[in-house]
């Protein structure tokens, strides 16, 4: 068994590598701190862990602050504490030395999930429940630019976003409002061509992988990946089915168009095109 997830480690790495070489320049390319804002860092175990919204991040978040002392049980921290305590350091919180230092050192690693599903995931996250930022921010300005004869209630409180609509946003170059870390590109929150990570898991192996990783870097032997479900914990996990239903709605050349957009998560983790 450790035998074939080190055998799949070494593949998702050299795909990445290969995808990297191939389509980037930016291999010479000076880390800033920029580039190591969405990076988490756990000092005890010395482990960098990159955030991708909607692939595990709650609960990767959870586990850190296990690792780190801050809890002993990932059933015991609120979503809110995950997300706003501001318990776990950021590395781009620490100088250029500190910084160089956990890069060449401490165990990088990231998640990542098939790009369609995530982006549905974030979808109905954001949009489909009540939220105070997502639809004041986003919400009224997809609905004033892309709905004819939207109503004033829509225009007033930015809710009711559809699919297609958040879509037409999401590929128009000239967005009316900017991008969200929910549906941009793990290319660009996590810069894995200019960052050499160790570990790369997958959303749809979360529970194997996640767990290797764990006592890969020494975890204690009673820390594993917690299983629950975040948020809307009545509601289905966004699955391969319902993101079909959602992508039904498009026409072939937005699908494709999507696709498009996301071509190089597609390519570099190796995710068939939908």
């Amino acid at each position: 068994k450790w035998k074939s997830l080190y055998q799949i480690q070494r593949e998702r790495k050299r795909i990445m590598r290969e995808t990297c070489s191939k389509y980037k320049s930016n291999n010479r390319r000076i880390i800033t701190p920029y580039h190591v804002s969405r990076i988490f860092v756990e000092d005890k175990y010395r482990v960098l862990y990159c955030e991708v919204p909607k692939a595990g991040c709650s609960n990767w978040k959870r586990v850190l602050m296990v690792l780190n002392g801050l809890a002993s049980s990932t059933k015991d921290i609120q979503h809110n504490t995950v997300h706003y305590g501001n318990y776990l350091k950021r590395l781009d919180g620490f100088d250029h030395k500190g910084i160089y230092h956990r890069l060449n050192t401490y165990t990088k690693m990231l998640f990542i999930r098939e790009p369609f599903e995530k982006l549905v995931s974030a979808f109905r996250d954001k949009f489909e429940h009540p939220n105070n930022y997502y639809h004041p921010v986003f919400g009224k300005a997809i609905i004033s630019r892309y709905r004819v004869n939207a109503t004033k209630e829509a225009l007033r409180t930015g809710s009711g976003v559809k699919f297609k609509e958040f879509i037409q946003y999401l590929l128009d170059v000239h967005r009316p409002v900017g991008m969200d870390i929910h549906w941009d590109h793990v290319n660009r929150l996590c810069s894995p061509c200019l960052i050499d990570y160790d570990f790369v898991g997958k959303f749809e192996s979360m529970e194997e992988d996640a767990n290797f990783f764990l006592r890969l870097i020494g975890a204690p032997q009673n820390l594993t990946f917690p299983k629950f479900k975040d948020r809307h914990s009545n509601e289905e996990r966004t699955t391969t089915k319902i993101t079909q239903q959602y992508f039904a709605e498009l026409s072939p050349s937005q699908r494709q168009r999507s696709y498009d957009f996301y071509y190089m998560d597609y390519l570099m983790f190796n995710y068939s095109k939908p």
